[in-house]
């Protein structure tokens, strides 16, 4: 079998034994989806950087520890996912109040009304709305809208059962419609 076709779990075992070269088509094949899941999950691309590389740090020293319980990739995703929802919990209360503070700026009339949301708007006001969900539901909402895992894929990834995903995938769509629809009802 050659050297790029490897699979994960003997990817994992090599690099156990600090093989670099191993790490190097690990990060390769996972580090866009790592880098999206932070992204996506953080809301801020240097933040999101920051944890991604954390992410791969902590796969390279914790490889040997890898139980073989779950798909390797799964236990990765599992990783990003936590790291994310540490950095949120770390910049959530500096976040929210930057955020606050922007909308009562928007609804001291800031805004034209009537004026539709350009690209770059609505790219920040989808981030804020996010932001306005609690974590869980923000991490099941992320995983599945914007990295298109199923609800079974996403339970193994947060430990919790398909149910609670769809439940907390119920709850992040109401969530956000309580945030959207009536700020959306301003603009237009």
């Amino acid at each position: 079998m050659g050297e790029h076709k490897l699979e994960d779990e003997e990817l994992l075992r090599r690099i156990a034994e600090k093989d670099l070269q191993a790490f190097r088509q690990l990060v390769e094949r996972h580090n866009i989806f790592v880098f999206t899941t932070c992204c996506n999950l953080i809301g801020d691309f240097h933040q999101a950087e920051e944890a991604a590389q954390d992410v791969f740090l902590q796969i390279y020293r914790s490889a040997g520890s890898f139980r073989k319980e779950s798909k390797v990739s799964t236990w990765i995703y599992r990783i990003a996912v936590n790291r994310s929802l540490n950095t949120l919990r770390r910049s959530k209360r500096s976040r929210w109040l930057e955020s606050l503070s922007t909308l009562k700026k928007e609804e001291a009339g800031g805004e034209e009304p009537g004026r539709l949301l350009e690209t770059e708007e609505m790219e920040e006001f989808l981030k804020r709305a996010l932001d306005f969900l609690p974590e869980k539901q923000k991490a099941a909402f992320v995983l599945h809208k914007y990295n298109g895992l199923s609800p079974g894929e996403i339970a193994e990834i947060l430990g919790v059962s398909p149910n609670t995903v769809e439940v907390r995938l119920h709850r992040a769509k109401k969530n956000l419609q309580k945030y959207i629809v009536p700020r959306l009802k301003k603009t237009f």
